[in-house]
């Protein structure tokens, strides 16, 4: 593999596309493209470090490697037999096969998965009478399948495990809000480390983690052991080490308050222990309060948050967001203020207009992530423009 010019894919969820390709820009990457929940760019092999250790919104980054058209199986499987796989493993490498299939001639992606790796076998043994083995856990190598209509891309998966498992999460909560995902919302709320943030309902505390680590500048995977990177041909463990000691020698101080709320005595000792993981001990206070009972106590205030659903925690949705609205309304002045939900009809309740409103998924739920702003007095809520 070439260390220039290399053709890199990141993936994201739906809705923070934008968010990632402004990280990538930031990064370094060039020929920055935004695409339905990925971005493609382009960079050298110490750019592709970078992007895994320090990427927030990215959940894997793929290099592809070859690409061919194929109308039949055994099309499929013949192209697949001649490609030259020790370029990029050895005999005694172990692997694994994740395929994304959207075709009628390859309508399982099961079968394909196997094909792949019976072609990736029989070439091994072909060439040196030695078979590689497959594993699904912990493989050496991951290599990542797509196949749109009759266009099959094979790719080098650089990320290994998805990038949302950042390593701190020790305890989970009964609806954890995805890492990336936090991140992602948090990005697109404007939160940058200036000022306070509040989380309300702080469950087991991802938001918190991920403010905390925005505001403090620190690399998204710094506590991650290890990448699949690690284990490719081409691997330089000097110019890894330089990448990772320039971004932790960016950390910068953070002089805010990041605060969490809950009623939940179990959800506050799950964040805490997350916290503790994540070494933010000294920058994160949780506490048991009930936030229809608080009031505005940090200025400037940014309040970002995620309501329990119905099927999380027994609510009465109608009166839960109706509370919401008026906690807003009369207890936090001057405060802006989002929310994630899938309850559409409840979020009417809340009583004010939503300044903003973005489509997210969280997990398979469909979600809006709504902006309200308070003002003292009548304006209540101010309308943007846009």
């Amino acid at each position: 593999m070439e260390t220039e010019n290399i053709q890199i894919q990141i993936k994201t969820f739906f809705g923070l596309e934008q968010i990632l390709a402004e990280e990538i820009k930031k990064l370094g990457g060039r020929k920055v493209e935004v695409k339905n929940r990925a971005v493609n760019c382009e960079g050298d092999l110490g750019f592709l470090y970078k992007i895994n250790y320090s990427a927030r919104t990215a959940l894997k980054v793929l290099v592809p490697v070859y690409e061919f058209k194929a109308f039949n199986q055994h099309q499929f499987y013949d192209r697949l037999f001649k490609f030259n796989w020790e370029d990029f493993m050895d005999v005694d490498q172990s692997f694994a096969i994740d395929a994304t299939v959207n075709s009628e001639t390859f309508r399982h992606s099961q079968f394909v998965t196997l094909k792949m790796k019976d072609a990736i076998v029989d070439y091994f043994q072909d060439k040196f009478k030695r078979r590689p083995n497959v594993e699904t856990k912990y493989p050496d190598i991951k290599f990542h399948l797509h196949i749109d209509r009759e266009l099959v891309t094979i790719s080098m998966d650089s990320s290994g495990d998805a990038l949302f498992k950042r390593g701190y999460r020790k305890e989970q909560g009964e609806a954890p809000i995805n890492e990336v995902l936090a991140s992602g919302m948090l990005q697109l709320a404007g939160w940058d480390g200036k000022g306070n943030f509040l989380d309300p309902m702080c469950g087991s505390g991802t938001l918190l983690i991920e403010a905390a680590m925005i505001a403090m500048d620190l690399p998204a995977q710094i506590f991650r052991k290890r990448f699949a990177f690690q284990n490719w041909k081409n691997y330089d463990a000097d110019l890894f080490s330089k990448i990772k000691e320039f971004r932790i020698n960016r950390v910068r101080e953070f002089t805010g308050k990041i605060v969490g709320y809950d009623i939940d005595a179990r959800m506050l000792n799950a964040a805490r222990m997350n916290i503790e993981a994540a070494e933010m001990e000294d920058v994160i206070e949780v506490k048991k309060q009930n936030f229809f009972d608080s009031k505005k106590e940090l200025f400037p205030l940014l309040m970002v948050f995620n309501p329990p659903y119905d099927e999380r925690i027994s609510i009465n949705d109608d009166d839960f967001y109706k509370k919401i609205g008026d906690t807003f309304k009369t207890h936090y002045p001057n405060t802006l203020a989002w929310l994630i939900s899938s309850d559409l009809d409840a979020l009417k309740k809340i009583g004010l207009r939503p300044s903003r409103k973005i489509k997210l998924f969280n997990g398979k739920l469909e979600t809006r992530f709504l902006q309200y702003e308070m003002y003292e007095g009548t304006k209540k809520v101010h309308k943007l423009e846009n």
